[in-house]
């Protein structure tokens, strides 16, 4: 059978040169995520970088640890508690001691960091400036590269790089949380690469920060425990311990999150797209050789003979496409990792490593898709009679086998089950990405399994009025496509995925960021919205008081800050939370309560969202605050759950220390809101802080998606048109040489070479538009049920259909069709009719 296998193959090459590349180009995918996707499994591990210098380092605990029934678990804290005043002297007496505190500073006048240093990879989240006492900096990398210590209250020295541009001897103005002031720089040092610094005298940095963040301790280890031991929520860190008081010790390992994502994504949409298209390729290869099939029958070749031989050429298929597949891998991953550094994807030290697993993951992958592929075909091939040698019918049944109606009803009873359950159970389940990702899957493989049943009346309906046209074009393209289901369905197939897929991720996508802008325009409803800016920074004391005094005007102040609590006994969850006061924040919003009130905020109670576990109103949980305090609280309100940002809500008491990152400013009726907004922008450019109109802050802050996401979501995209176009071209140049003597009869007939060429381009047409209505089908079912889920979460917004993607992907689709229809007719008619219909097929 091998040798059989082997020659088909050689004759009909055409068949196969198809599935060969669009199994290459898949493997290849395969094995360049595979490899991109294994570098993201370990974050380089770096030592102590900021406090390399120091022996012990004290300062507030940053992990929550609680035993549980099955084991201690343990939870990152957002503020851990300063080091007390007290331990600060007890510590002093045990030896050598250095106060370090750390607050966000803002720079004007000047371009700090340099080589690399304070970019998007920087320590600081947010890539933000801190400052420093310079004492600290004798425990630290930096050291002086020109200039002196600061040694005044208006002195400072900053990180300047080769790129930074600042001198000593500048003067610049800096903004911290004691207001805005001139500083002169009197001495710079070589960027450390983990944050962008400011460091200012010790009695400088303790006026702007009283709080002390840590204590470095020239003592015995041992002999620090035992004065820490007595204070509680303090750490005492040593040896690579010491990384844990580094500015985001996690930043590499966090940005490697969404590279893992969208590689994972990539991978499995590769995988599945792959196995679509070669099993349409083969299913098409089979039904074009039915009467090849049935003299191997006659001439005593076993069913079982006849499925080896598919069988055969699938695996010879799949190793030699396999093989090239990641001899692609390899040479793209590279390049793949270059790319996602140089758009910022993935962090800039990002590059592949040596392992080798995903080659073999990727090979191996490539063969079981070749087979998986060939399953159906071979089966079908193996039930071709030797009658069928005789049959000269070009016109295919549109009847369906008992088990291929069994899975397709399985499937897309599947996909029913699994979006319902998700409604009834937990509607925002149905927002994630992994699920918006994958519920397609099960709609199109459903729709594509049912082909036969649903290719022949769609095509009918969308060429009815094509084919009352004058001339003969619109009617022969509807039937010829209503005549060669299996022709029509292997081209629909791919326009179907793409359609699908393109609708579906781009639709969900942008109708969950219409509906988080939706959720922030009714809840907030302030005149003016002011922000730090970057995570973890904090407005400036001095612009929180001016704003309080203006005239007119009702000011919230807020806080980001989290609250920790145990559910069901063995997992902490950690939950964003605001600190406000509950007057001031009904004034500048409306939050969506569906139990209780915000009123009853106090100092001795929470308010919550229904995704949390307790849900009662009155009810007292025990919960762990941002410093790593226990208390509990009572339940005052229950908020809507929408789409996953409506947090939970404290008072500023239980904020765990966390400083005023935003302030929310309503004109008061009556007043004059251009007043409110000159004393507003007035405080603003006095401590260096921008104010923003609610609509200016809502259109920045609720804009479409990230800029990685939608290069994640075109990459993929892209994937599935290449899939396309392949298959496109190989099941038409396929198509055009089984049609050779059907084209001659029509020139026969009386048909011109260009009348010819119209109604074989007509057809590509109209079958392009089979898949794109059921691609679009399939579409709409997924974001009917993403539209029903923020229905049941109380969110109003509409669904947002991408046109413009839809209609490129379609334009994209028919123009393939159509080229790769047209030309190899085109050659086909170059010889004589009467040569080619006495031509043996």
């Amino acid at each position: 059978m091998l040798s059989i296998a082997l020659r088909g193959m050689r004759t009909r090459w055409v068949t196969f040169v198809g599935s060969f590349l669009a199994l290459a180009l898949g493997v290849g995918i395969v094995a360049t995520t595979g490899l991109a996707l294994a570098a993201t499994f370990d974050a380089p591990r770096h030592g102590p970088e900021r406090f390399a210098a120091a022996p012990v380092v004290v300062r507030g605990e940053d992990r929550l640890r609680v035993r549980t029934p099955i084991g201690f678990r343990t939870q990152e804290l957002t503020s851990p508690r300063p080091v007390p005043a007290e331990l600060v002297t007890a510590l002093a007496a045990l030896g050598p001691t250095v106060e370090d505190r750390t607050f966000p500073v803002t720079v004007r006048g000047a371009r700090l960091g340099g080589d690399g240093a304070g970019t998007a990879d920087g320590a600081r989240p947010g890539g933000g400036t801190a400052g420093h006492p310079w004492p600290v900096a004798a425990a630290t990398p930096y050291r002086l590269a020109t200039g002196r210590a600061p040694a005044a209250a208006g002195e400072v020295v900053v990180t300047a790089g080769s790129g930074s541009g600042v001198r000593t001897g500048d003067r610049i103005t800096v903004t911290t949380g004691s207001g805005t002031a001139g500083r002169t720089v009197v001495g710079t040092v070589r960027p450390a690469g983990f944050e962008t610094a400011v460091f200012f005298t010790a009695a400088e940095a303790a006026r702007i920060s009283p709080a002390v963040d840590a204590v470095v301790v020239h003592a015995e280890p041992a002999a620090v425990r035992a004065v820490v031991g007595r204070e509680d929520r303090m750490a005492v860190l040593t040896g690579d311990d010491r990384r844990r008081a580094d500015p985001d010790p996690d930043r590499d390992a966090e940005a490697l999150v969404s590279v893992n994502a969208l590689l994972g994504t990539a991978a499995g949409i590769t995988v599945f797209v792959s196995v679509f298209v070669v099993a349409s390729t083969f299913s098409f290869a089979v039904a074009q050789r039915r009467r090849e099939f049935g003299l191997l029958r006659t001439a005593g070749a076993t069913p079982g003979q006849v499925r080896r031989t598919a069988y055969a050429e699938a695996v010879v298929i799949g190793v030699l496409a396999s093989a090239a597949g990641c001899r692609l891998g390899v040479l793209g991953a590279p390049r793949l990792a270059s790319w996602m550094t140089g758009e910022r994807i993935a962090p800039h030290w990002f590059v592949i490593g040596d392992q080798n697993w995903p080659l073999h993951a990727a090979f191996w992958t490539g063969v079981a898709v070749a087979l998986a592929g060939a399953v159906a075909a071979a089966r079908r091939a193996g039930r071709v009679g030797p009658v069928e040698a005789l049959r000269e019918s070009a016109v295919d049944s549109a009847s369906m086998p008992l088990s291929r109606v069994l899975l397709g009803a399985a499937v897309l009873l599947t996909g029913a089950v699994l979006m319902g359950a998700g409604l009834l159970q937990d509607p925002g389940s149905l927002l994630k990405r992994k699920t918006y990702v994958t519920q397609p899957m099960l709609l199109i493989v459903g729709c594509a399994l049912f082909a036969p049943v649903l290719v022949r009346p769609v095509t009918r309906f969308l060429a009815w009025l094509p084919a009352r046209l004058p001339g003969a074009t619109g009617m022969l393209a509807r039937e010829n496509a209503s005549a060669g289901l299996r022709r029509t369905s292997a081209v629909a197939a791919p326009v179907l995925v793409t359609v699908a897929l393109a609708a579906s991720l781009m639709g969900t996508t942008a109708t969950l960021d219409e509906a988080r802008a939706a959720e922030a325009r009714t809840q907030v409803t302030s005149d003016f919205v002011v922000t730090a800016g970057s995570e973890g920074a904090e407005l400036p004391p001095e612009f929180v008081e001016r704003a309080r005094r203006i005239p007119g005007a009702v000011v919230s102040a807020s806080r980001s800050t989290s609250v920790t609590v145990l559910e069901e006994g063995t997992a902490l969850v950690t939950s964003e939370a605001r600190a406000v006061d509950p007057a001031d924040a009904a004034a500048v919003s409306e939050l969506p309560v569906v139990a209780g009130s915000l009123a009853g905020l106090d100092d001795g109670s929470l308010v919550v969202n229904e995704e949390w576990m307790t849900t009662t109103v009155g009810e007292r949980v025990g919960v762990w605050l941002a410093d790593g305090r226990k208390v509990t609280l009572r339940v005052a309100a229950v908020l809507s759950t929408g789409t996953g940002n409506n947090g939970v809500y404290v008072t500023p008491r239980n904020a765990g220390g966390a400083a005023v990152d935003r302030i929310d400013v309503r004109v008061r009726a009556g007043e004059a809101r251009s007043a409110v907004s000159a004393r507003l922008a007035a405080a603003g450019r006095a401590t260096g802080t921008e104010v923003a109109t609610r609509a200016g802050w809502l259109a920045e802050n609720h804009r479409r998606s990230s800029g990685n996401t939608r290069l994640g979501l075109l990459m993929i995209l892209l994937i599935a048109v290449v899939y396309t176009g392949i298959a496109l071209a190989n099941t038409q140049v396929m198509a055009t040489s089984d049609r050779v003597r059907d084209l001659a009869v029509l020139r026969l007939a009386g048909a011109t070479k260009a009348q010819v060429l119209r109604l074989v381009g007509a057809e590509a047409l109209v079958v392009v538009a089979v898949g794109a209505v059921l691609g679009g089908a399939v579409a709409a079912l997924n974001l009917l049920g993403v539209r029903a889920a923020l229905a049941l979460l109380g969110v109003g917004s509409g669904v947002v259909v991408p046109w413009g993607a839809i209609g490129s992907v379609v334009a994209v689709s028919a123009l393939l069709a159509v080229v790769f229809a047209v030309l190899p007719a085109a050659l086909v008619l170059r010889v004589g009719p009467v040569g080619r219909a006495g031509a043996r097929e």
